[in-house]
């Protein structure tokens, strides 16, 4: 039987699935809090200088500066402020930077030696590294750190985002994915609530870092993606990965046997490498197509978040309403992406577009005007709106490429989403042209992916391709145009 049809006969989404997916689904409030991390312990409080000459070193800013908050942090253990205060920002990009080399390595890697070996080595070293953060005797110790967890955390999240799709039938690949970054926003809000009651930065590192210990070790219990396997030509492991799942689905009499999968007998073929999104034209131009959707989906939302205004009060409910902002953006995610009149491409290309007029109106609108045509609460609706173009992207991309490459083409993604997010507070300071420049590039960047997303086939109750060869297979094709026939006489 095709791979498809036995996840239908084990249980696309039996009690099995369920268990492997709230685990990898809770593995994001971990996750959540190594991305957020420097937002508490690199924070800045209130500080008062005793003296009318501003101190030129540490070891004289160390005598006459006070500061005023009752928390400590890196700046108030190292001192870093006023020249020295770059040194925050700069730990924060390293870990950016790290992502960014994190989901270029791990994404083809995952594709080459397996999902699970390739997580579990990205959260081994993502607990060491952390704990070293906790630990740091130095700055330079400290940035260090951040920049190599930052490679871990991007690579293994993205490679247990995978995972999690393909435990389970395609089905409910949306709903995996939309739990993922609901938890993902929850776990910034625990983080917040976390980083109220600890208010020393170094034991708040190592409580933030040590549910990772717990996530390792019962990762070992974890089978390896039947997916994965079928797409490499293991068809015999793939079936016993799936009878696991049936027996935990109580299914215990249920006998497997796959067909084996299109262009996956060849041993030496480079089909898990990031070349192939080049090599075939139809996932070069979907490559091209995702990469720059994934970077403005980054640039438009961190763009809002940055032109939404400063918010005053309570740093930690600040950081906690940065992370439930989001939570209802995946209701409406799950409601729209499941319905035949819009899927997941014009779901996206309308969330898209929404942020970017977001963006372009709020400039017309002034400071005064009131609550609910106040320009932050739109930019507000603009950020709800692209973080649910942002929730689409990640299942929609993950349904577009063949299982052969599927973590390299999120891989790739995923970089150019970095750089949106390395960019986007730059953008601000093109108001010394125009104080509206910001708000039109950010606007047209909008607009302009989601029209270029109408340009993506549609996803929903289609067949997954698990190898290259699918893609213009006839079987494929056939089993496409099948599944759409059946949708269009239920409906």
């Amino acid at each position: 039987m095709e791979l498809d049809e036995a996840f239908g006969s084990v249980g696309e989404f039996g009690r099995s699935q369920k268990r492997l997916t709230a685990f990898l689904v809770l593995l994001q409030v971990y996750v959540a809090c190594q991305s957020m991390l420097i937002v508490l312990v690199g924070a800045v409080p209130e500080y008062h200088i005793d003296q009318g000459e501003i101190p030129t070193s540490r070891e004289e800013l160390a005598r006459h500066v006070q500061f005023a908050d009752n928390f400590t942090s890196i700046a108030t253990e190292w001192y870093l402020i006023r020249h020295e205060a770059y040194k925050v920002n700069l730990a924060s990009s390293l870990y950016f930077a790290g992502l960014l080399i994190g989901n270029i390595i791990f994404g083809p890697l995952s594709d080459k030696l397996g999902r699970k070996p390739v997580y579990m080595s990205g959260l081994f070293f993502d607990v060491i590294f952390g704990y070293v953060t906790a630990f740091a005797p130095s700055y330079e110790i400290f940035a260090m750190s951040r920049f190599i967890v930052g490679i871990m955390n991007g690579g293994m999240s993205l490679v247990s985002f995978v995972l999690t799709q393909e435990y389970v039938g395609k089905s409910f690949w949306a709903l995996t994915g939309s739990l993922t970054n609901l938890t993902f926003a929850v776990g910034i809000a625990l983080y917040a609530l976390l980083g109220y009651y600890i208010r020393d930065w170094r034991f708040l590192a190592f409580v933030s870092n040590s549910p990772g210990v717990f996530f390792f070790l019962l990762s070992f219990m974890l089978p390896e993606s039947p997916r994965w396997l079928y797409s490499q030509g293991n068809t015999a492991e793939a079936e016993d990965v799936l009878q696991y799942l049936a027996c935990g689905n109580g299914k215990e009499r249920l006998t497997i046997k796959l067909k084996p999968c299109a262009g996956t007998m060849k041993k030496n073929d480079s089909a898990s490498g990031v070349l192939n999104l080049v090599k075939h034209p139809v996932l070069r131009w979907r490559t091209i197509i995702l990469m720059y959707i994934w970077y403005v989906c980054s640039l438009v939302y961190y763009g809002l978040t940055f032109n939404a205004g400063e918010l005053g009060g309570n740093l930690y409910l600040n950081v906690a309403l940065y992370g439930l902002i989001e939570v209802p953006a995946f209701p409406l995610c799950m409601f729209f992406i499941e319905k035949s009149w819009s899927g997941r491409r014009k779901t996206t290309t309308s969330f898209l577009i929404f942020a970017g007029f977001a963006c372009i109106f709020t400039m017309f609108l002034p400071e005064n005007s009131g609550l609910f045509f106040s320009p932050t609460l739109l930019a507000l609706c603009g950020k709800l709106t692209v973080s649910a173009a942002f929730n689409i992207v990640y299942i929609y991309t993950s349904e577009l490429y063949p299982t052969v490459v599927r973590n390299a083409g999120l891989g790739v993604c995923s970089m150019t989403c970095r750089f949106g997010g390395i960019l986007a507070p730059f953008v601000p300071s093109m108001k010394s042209f125009n104080p509206s420049v910001p708000f039109m590039v950010f606007g047209i960047s909008g607009i302009s992916a989601g029209f270029l997303t109408l340009l993506l086939p549609e996803t929903l109750n289609k067949p997954i391709a698990e190898s290259i060869e699918d893609l213009q297979s006839p079987v494929y094709q056939m089993l496409k145009n099948k599944k759409v026939n059946q949708l269009e006489e239920k409906t």
